[in-house]
C-alpha cells in the first residue's frame, strides 16, 4: 500500500465518497483507516478505536474472523469467478443455496436468489414482486407500500420506496405507484401520541385506507424492514409487522422483508421477521452474510412464489434480471464460512444480551445529558437523537453532532451521526467491557458538545 504521506496528500481529491458532498469532503478529508483487529479499527495516525459502526452494520464477527478469510483465498486460488447465468453454476454457490434453506426454514424460504449487495437485493425482491402477479394474471398489481423513514438502498426501485428525502429529492421524479405508511416513530409522529402500539394500530389502519383508496388489485407489495435502521433505529411495536402481514394476506399483497441490516443475529433474533413472529414472502439479505468481507447478497424466496414461478410454463416465469456478480464463487465460499461462524458462535444471543446493557447505558446518559431528546434501540442497533430542545424538540445543530462525533472519536470510540441522530451498530462479538467502553466515550462526547 502507498505511504501515508501519499494517502494524506490525495485523500478525497480524485473520489467521490458516497453519502457524502463532494465540496465537504475536499474540504474536510474523510478518516483514513488502515486496520482492524477484532472488535478494532486503526486510523492511519496508528490509533485504535473500538468500532462502533461495525463496519457499516455488517461486521458482526468483527475483523479477525480466519474462517472468513480463509474460505475466500481457498476459493480465489481454486476458481475465482465464473457467471451463474443460465447454463453454468458453481459449488459454492449450490452449498450456500442449501445452507441458507435451511437457515431461513423458519421463516418459509425455500429458495435462494443471488445478488452483490442490499440495494441489488431490494431491486430484485421489488421486481420479482410484479412479475409473480402477472404470472398470476394480475398485472395491474404494480405498486409498493412502505414506511417513511424506511431505508431500502439506492437503486431506482429502492430509492422509490425510501421513505427519506435525503435519498429521494435529487433524483426525483422516481418510480410511480409508490405509497408511504407512517413510520412506527414514538418521538416524532402524527397521531399526538408516544404509545408504540397506538402508533401501531394507526399504521395499520392506515394501510387499511390506502388498500381501499388505491385497489387491493393493483398493489404487488408492502416492504419493510422490522427495525428500521438508517432512518434512526426506529423499533416498531411488537403488533405491526403481524397486523400489516394480516391485511397483505387479505388482500393478495406480497410482504417483502428488508432484512439487509436484520438478518444474521443483528435484533438479538436470527432474523427481524423471527423476532416478530412473521413469515414473509421474501427476504432481502446482505451485509452480515459474509461479515462484510465481500460484496454480495440474496434474496431469499417463500414457496408461494417458488411455487408459482416454477409451475408457469410460458416467458412470463422466465427470470429476466440478473447480475455479473450472482452467485460468486468467492462471495459464496465466504457466506458460508460466515453463517457457519455465526452460528457456532450464537451472535444473537450476545446481541440481545450486550444490547440491553448497551441500551440501559443509554437511557442512564440521556438522564445526565439534557441535549439527548429520544434513546431507542434492539440488540445491537441503537441510537440517540440530539436535540437543541427537549420541550420542543428542535433537532441539535450539525456542529453540536459533530462536537459529540469528535470527543467520542477522541476517546477512543467511532460513532456514527446521521442528521441529529448518533448510531451505534458494533461487531455482534462485543464484550460486556466493550460496551462500557462505548458509554464512556459517548459520555465524553456530550461533555464536549455541551461546554
Amino acid at each position: 500500500m502507498a505511504d501515508s504521506n501519499f494517502l494524506t496528500e490525495h485523500n478525497a481529491r480524485h473520489v467521490w465518497h458516497p453519502m457524502a458532498h463532494p465540496a465537504e469532503m475536499r474540504a474536510n478529508p474523510p478518516t483514513i483507516i488502515t486496520g482492524g483487529e477484532g472488535a478494532e479499527i486503526i486510523d492511519i495516525d496508528g490509533k485504535r478505536l473500538l468500532d462502533g459502526v461495525g463496519g457499516l452494520w455488517n461486521v458482526n464477527l468483527g475483523y479477525s474472523c480466519d474462517a472468513v478469510k480463509h474460505a475466500i483465498t481457498t476459493q480465489l486460488n481454486e476458481l475465482p469467478y465464473y457467471s451463474a447465468f443460465r447454463g453454468t453454476t458453481n459449488g459454492p454457490l449450490i452449498e450456500l443455496s442449501v445452507a441458507l434453506a435451511e437457515f431461513f426454514g423458519p421463516d418459509g424460504m425455500v429458495r435462494s436468489f443471488f445478488t452483490s449487495g442490499g440495494s441489488d437485493s431490494v431491486e430484485t425482491a421489488l421486481r420479482l414482486a410484479r412479475q409473480f402477479h402477472k404470472i398470476n394474471g394480475q398485472p395491474e398489481r404494480t405498486k409498493f407500500v412502505s414506511l417513511k423513514k424506511g431505508y431500502h438502498g439506492t437503486h431506482f426501485g429502492g430509492a422509490s420506496v425510501n421513505g427519506n428525502q435525503n435519498f429521494r429529492r435529487a433524483y426525483e421524479p422516481l418510480l410511480p405507484g409508490t405509497i408511504h405508511l407512517a413510520a412506527p416513530y414514538a418521538y416524532r409522529n402524527p397521531f399526538n401520541t408516544d404509545d408504540p402500539k397506538l402508533i401501531a394500530d394507526a399504521i395499520i389502519r392506515q394501510f387499511a385506507d390506502e388498500i381501499v383508496f388505491n385497489g387491493a388489485d393493483t398493489i404487488a407489495a408492502l416492504i419493510m424492514e422490522p427495525v428500521l435502521g438508517a432512518g434512526g433505529v426506529i423499533v416498531p411495536h411488537e403488533s405491526l409487522m403481524p397486523g400489516l402481514r394480516t391485511l397483505c394476506d387479505k388482500n393478495g399483497i406480497l410482504l417483502i422483508a428488508d432484512e439487509v441490516i436484520t438478518a444474521f443475529g443483528r435484533t438479538g433474533a436470527w432474523s427481524g421477521s423471527r423476532l416478530w413472529g412473521v413469515q414473509p414472502d421474501m427476504m432481502c439479505t446482505a451485509k452480515a452474510i459474509t461479515n462484510g468481507y465481500f460484496p454480495f447478497g440474496a434474496v431469499m424466496i417463500g414457496s408461494r412464489i417458488a411455487e408459482a414461478f416454477e409451475a408457469d410454463r410460458t416467458a412470463m416465469g422466465s427470470i429476466g434480471h440478473g447480475y455479473t456478480y450472482s452467485g460468486h464463487p468467492v462471495g459464496a465460499a465466504a457466506a458460508l464460512a460466515c453463517l457457519a461462524e455465526t452460528i457456532k458462535q450464537d451472535l444473537p444471543t450476545n446481541a440481545a444480551a450486550r444490547g440491553v446493557e448497551l441500551l440501559a447505558g443509554l437511557n442512564d446518559l440521556q438522564a445526565r445529558h439534557p441535549i439527548i431528546g429520544d434513546v431507542r434501540g434492539k440488540g445491537l442497533m441503537c441510537a440517540l437523537e440530539l436535540v437543541a430542545n427537549r420541550d420542543d424538540k428542535t433537532p441539535a445543530g450539525k456542529d453540536v453532532v459533530g462536537k459529540v462525533y469528535k470527543g467520542a472519536y477522541d476517546a477512543g470510540v467511532m460513532i456514527r451521526t446521521s442528521g441529529n441522530n448518533i448510531i451505534l451498530s458494533p461487531t455482534l462479538i462485543i464484550s460486556k467491557a466493550d460496551v462500557a467502553r462505548i458509554l464512556d466515550a459517548l459520555d465524553a462526547g456530550l461533555k464536549s458538545a455541551q461546554n
